[in-house]
C-alpha cells in the first residue's frame, strides 16, 4: 500500500476540526486526522507493507523548465534559483508536518521522500517495480494513470475520509473517462488541469480528448494523425493541436510520474509495534494523540 501522504494529510486537516488540540493549544488535527486514516486503512485492506510518500519537492525544477505554469498559483513564496519554492499552505497545517513525520519515523512506518521528485514519482517508481498487486491511496487523479490490471496496480481514492473508497481499476477507467491507466495520462494532459496549472489544449475537454485517443490510441497516435492530411481529425481539432504543438512536445515529462527516481534503502515491511517506543510515548503526550494513535497501535499487525 502506498500513501501519497500530503493529499491525505491536507484531506484530514480540512476533514477534522481545528478544535482538536495539543494539551498546549496546538491543532493537531491533520496529524490525529492522517493516523485514523492509517489506522482504517489497515484495518480494512490488511497490507502486508506501507509506505508513506512524500514530497521532497511539491514543483521540481525540472517540471517548471518545461512548463513553467505548473503549480505556480500555489506558490507562496518565491526562493532563489536551485532552490525549491515555498508552497501556500494554510497557517496551522505546516507546524504539524513535522510532528506527522517524527510520529510515522517512531511507529517504524517507512516514509520515503527523494529530493528533486514529488511523492507521485515515488509512489510511480514503487508501483512500477513492485511485482504487485499495489494499492495507492490518494486524492489526486493523476495517480490513475498507474493504474494496471495485469499487476494488480489500482487506486483507493477517498470519497469520504478512507472509509468510503472509489477503487479505480481499469474497467472503472474505461467506463468512467473511456481510457485505461496509461490513457490517463494523455486524457490529463490533452485536458488540462488548472488545479496543477497544466493549460491543456484549448478548445480540447475530456470528453473530446477521449474521442480522440479512442480513434489513433494515444497521444503519438494523434499527433500522427496531425501530420497525416488524409486522416479524421476535424478542421478545428487540427487548428487547436497545431497550435498547441510546442505544448504537447514537452507535457508528456511532466504530467507522466517518473519511474526510474533513485530511492533510499528502507524497509517497507508494515511494523508489529513500535520502531521507537520511547519516543513515540512522548510524542504522544505532547501532541495529545491520545485515540488517533491507539487506533493505529491496535490495527497494527500481530
Amino acid at each position: 500500500m502506498l500513501l501519497d501522504t500530503a493529499s491525505l494529510y491536507f484531506r484530514a486537516y480540512f476533514g477534522v476540526p481545528d478544535t482538536v488540540r495539543a494539551p498546549d493549544g496546538t491543532p493537531v488535527n491533520a496529524v490525529r486526522g492522517l493516523l485514523d486514516f492509517i489506522a482504517r486503512l489497515v484495518q480494512d485492506h490488511r497490507p502486508d507493507e506501507l509506505v508513506a510518500c512524500m514530497d521532497a519537492d511539491w514543483r521540481p525544477e525540472w517540471r517548471v523548465a518545461l512548463i513553467p505554469s505548473y503549480k505556480a498559483h500555489r506558490v507562496a513564496v518565491e526562493t532563489p534559483a536551485g532552490e525549491a519554492d515555498e508552497e501556500e499552505v494554510p497557517d496551522t497545517l505546516s507546524p504539524q508536518v513535522p510532528v506527522i513525520e517524527a510520529v510515522l519515523d517512531a511507529l517504524g512506518i517507512a516514509r520515503v521522500g527523494v529530493a528533486g521528485y514529488e511523492a507521485d514519482d515515488v509512489i510511480g517508481t514503487l508501483a512500477t517495480r513492485s511485482a504487485g498487486p499495489v494499492d495507492i491511496v490518494t486524492g489526486d487523479r493523476d495517480l490513475y494513470q498507474l493504474v494496471d490490471d495485469a499487476r494488480g496496480v489500482r487506486v483507493l481514492y477517498p470519497l469520504k475520509g478512507v472509509g468510503t473508497l472509489q477503487v479505480a481499476d481499469g474497467e472503472w477507467l474505461r467506463e468512467k473517462y473511456g481510457v485505461d491507466g496509461p490513457g490517463y495520462a494523455d486524457l490529463a494532459l490533452l485536458r488540462g488541469d488548472p488545479s496543477d496549472g497544466l493549460p491543456g489544449v484549448p478548445g480540447i475537454g475530456e470528453k473530446t480528448a477521449a474521442k480522440l485517443l479512442a480513434a489513433f490510441g494515444d497521444l503519438a497516435g494523434i499527433m500522427a494523425a496531425l501530420d497525416d492530411p488524409r486522416s479524421k481529425l476535424t478542421p478545428g481539432q487540427r487548428k487547436r493541436l497545431e497550435e498547441a504543438r510546442d505544448y504537447v512536445a514537452v507535457a508528456p515529462r511532466v504530467v507522466r510520474v517518473a519511474s526510474d527516481v533513485p530511492l533510499p534503502e528502507f524497509d517497507p515491511g508494515l511494523p508489529r509495534e513500535p520502531k521507537d517506543p520511547v519516543a513515540l510515548e512522548e510524542l504522544a503526550h505532547r501532541w495529545g494523540l491520545g485515540g488517533s494513535l491507539d487506533r493505529l497501535l491496535t490495527a497494527l499487525p500481530r
